[in-house]
């Protein structure tokens, strides 16, 4: 019986005990997401992150620091407005020692109104100067912030799309999204949570114990005692949270995957009635993430409450201390309230050092996450010690088209469960060696160009597998694919994939108009060359029949068309590339029998003069290619024409009787029209 999903309480009661567990403590969830390493092999420094904010922020680093000199300006001209407070109140509103006691080369008036006015106006300028200062600065570095998410978004976005496919297919959808929305937005606060309002309360800080020190150094003394309270605190407090915002970012990005699927196989989900067991996995995710959230913000709250009691407790102290010197006649009251203004600026900063202690931790947990994502390594990236290679470019007017598979060998980085094992290859793996679990041995096929070749076998001999080569989605883990001679290794992967067209099985449209799905791999098209690759395809028909024609938007994966309409407008895309090589993975598998018969024949031209991979079961699809290719456990069985394959009576004449059965069809309706040989293909039947 298939286990139930656990409730939230369970799922979280479960993690506590994790939390308490030492050496569970230890470890911390891996760039994958799926399970928790050591913290030494993904966790960083502190200052490796802060390293790396100030390198993201690249060019905008002298106006940061223009930024931190205004801030500066700022803050100091706001720690001179206390001094005006206690001017007020000895100099002019008491009589002891009243206008009398201001030095004379001052020059300031007596008369206690006028001098009233003087300081109220003298601090409406000061604080007037401090805003003005201050607002600069803080929209330079607001706009850095907003420059440093985009920019951090797109370097994620950029990196995300060059990983490796096995990778990416790993990635969830949702989980990318949460990822370079909200990892990279947090990340970009930085700029404020480490930089710019840590450096407000330094300045803020350390002009305070300056003033005290001027007026009473048992004040600085007292100030001075509550600095290592904030040490202690960060090193016994901040490192345990800074885990639970990682682990709570996991199960973010966990539940946003889920619930992405949910919406995209929804056809899925209401063809089973499984909408309530959807909601209520959703459901279970949340309440997780929200027993997450008030761990976190209890454990927080326990430092915020002791420095919200350790502010009151710093007023009363200067009460006590001030008012006892006042009455043994050693301080006016403005000296008291100046100390009482002093002190609650001086706890002000280190309160938030500590309550924007959770926030901090938030941003640099998302930026290791973002910085986790950077650090994997690219598609085709060279390995460890090995020196990049400079790459061949191609071009669509030199080239050919001719591709070979030279001894071609193959598994798939993730290491596929059940994959059948390969023979020992000489001298490739040492003595009791693990066999890798191969999905393609030892293909030699070459194909010249402008001929088609049609590659037949049952589910999982590895056609998708080697037309995903030809493409060099994957390399070869050993022997060579060439294209014109060269190896697809030695050449830019975007260029040679700027001459591939490719149309798949399970089409995938994006969220646009028609014309923009048509003119993807085109984006330079005119509308007239959209119409007619439409025509080639027999597309043109239904499309013109919309509201809207080709501005007809056809919804998220082309949600408003047909399974038959969606192969067509993704044949139409493939026309309009005008590839030099075409791989057609079961194209015509969505379409009738009256559309196919006629996308037959737009395809036939199509594929004239250029070199076709075709993967398909249907006869019509395949009987008139230039060589048939039989795969089976990823091995070339077979190759030749449909007549001599039929006449070899080997695997393809099997798979080919199986399906005429099915069909109730003679074997003669299939007799071929016309076929050409095709040299280099290594099997029985050529």
């Amino acid at each position: 019986m298939l286990r139930r999903t656990r409730s939230s309480r369970a799922r979280f009661a479960d993690y506590r005990r994790k939390l308490l567990d030492p050496q569970w403590a230890k470890m911390e969830v891996g760039p994958g997401g799926s399970e928790r390493k050591p913290k030494h092999e993904i966790a960083r420094p502190v200052l490796e992150l802060l390293r790396h904010t100030w390198s993201f922020i690249g060019a905008d680093r002298l106006t940061l620091v223009l930024a931190l000199c205004t801030l500066t300006l700022s803050t100091l001209l706001g720690l001179a407005i206390p001094s005006a407070t206690k001017l007020a109140i000895d100099y002019v509103i008491l009589d002891h020692p009243g206008p009398s006691g201001l030095p004379a080369w001052l020059g300031l008036p007596t008369e206690r109104m006028t001098l009233l006015w003087m300081i109220s106006a003298a601090m409406m300028v000061l604080a007037v100067l401090a805003v003005a200062t201050g607002m600069w600065g803080r929209w330079q570095t607001t706009r850095m912030t907003k420059l440093l998410q985009a920019s951090l978004r797109r370097k994620a976005f950029d990196h995300a799309m060059r990983l490796p496919l096995y990778r990416v297919q790993a990635l969830k959808s949702g989980g990318v999204t949460s990822l370079l929305r909200e990892d990279a937005g947090a990340a970009g606060d930085l700029i404020f949570s480490v930089i710019y309002n840590p450096w407000r309360a330094i300045i803020q800080l350390a002009g305070t114990l300056i003033v005290l020190s001027f007026v009473d150094w048992r004040l600085l003394l007292g100030g001075l005692l509550i600095v290592p309270a904030v040490w202690i605190t960060h090193r016994q407090w901040i490192n345990r949270i800074r885990p639970l915002f990682r682990d709570l970012k996991v199960t973010r990005s966990a539940t946003d995957g889920h619930t992405t699927e949910a919406f995209a196989g929804v056809r899925v989900v209401r063809g089973f009635s499984r909408a309530k067991a959807e909601l209520g996995r959703f459901t279970v995710a949340n309440h997780l993430m929200g027993r997450q959230e008030v761990l976190i913000w209890w454990r927080s709250r326990v430092l915020e409450t002791l420095w919200s009691l350790l502010i009151p407790a710093a007023s009363v102290g200067v009460l006590i201390y001030g008012g006892s010197r006042v009455i043994e006649g050693d301080l006016t009251i403005g000296d008291v309230m100046m100390f009482t203004t002093y002190v609650l600026m001086l706890l002000g900063p280190l309160e938030t050092l500590t309550s924007t202690a959770s926030t901090v931790q938030t941003n640099l947990a998302a930026l290791d996450r973002i910085l986790d994502l950077l650090d994997e390594p690219l598609e085709f990236a060279p390995k460890a010690g090995e020196a990049p290679r400079e790459l061949v470019r191609v071009f669509r007017a030199s080239a050919r088209g001719e591709i070979v598979l030279d001894d071609v060998w193959f598994e798939y980085p993730t290491g596929r469960k059940g994959s059948p094992k390969a023979p020992k290859v000489p001298g490739a793996d040492s003595p009791g060696a693990v066999e890798p679990a191969w999905v393609l041995r030892g293909i030699d096929l070459s194909v010249p160009p402008g001929r088609t070749v049609a590659l037949v076998g049952a589910s999982g001999a590895g056609k998708t597998t080697l037309s995903n080569l030809v493409a060099r989605f994957y390399d070869p883990s050993r022997g060579r694919v060439l294209f014109d001679g060269v190896d697809l290794r030695e050449i830019d992967p975007a260029s040679y994939r700027g001459l591939l067209g490719i149309v798949e099985q399970d089409v995938f449209l994006f969220d646009g108009t028609v014309a923009e799905n048509i003119a993807y791999g085109r984006r330079s098209a005119t509308i007239e060359e959209v119409k007619r690759a439409a025509g080639l395809a027999n597309a043109a028909g239904f499309i013109e029949a919309m509201e809207r024609g080709y501005e007809t938007v056809i919804g998220e994966r082309g949600v408003r068309l047909s399974g038959g309409q969606r192969q067509r407008i993704a044949i139409a895309r493939a026309i309009l590339a005008d590839p030099v090589v075409l791989i057609l993975d079961e194209a015509t598998s969505n379409l009738d029998s009256e559309s196919e018969a006629l996308i037959q024949r737009s395809l036939g031209g199509l594929m004239k003069g250029r070199t076709c991979f075709v993967i398909a079961h249907r006869l019509s699809t395949i009987r008139n290619a230039d060589v048939i290719v039989v795969l089976e456990k990823g091995e070339i069985v077979e190759t030749g024409t449909h007549t001599t394959l039929i006449e070899s009576g080997g695997r393809y004449s099997e798979l080919l009787r199986t399906q005429l059965e099915a069909q109730g069809v003679g074997p003669e309706a299939v007799a071929p029209r016309g076929e050409t040989g095709l040299a280099g293909a290594r099997g029985t039947g050529t």
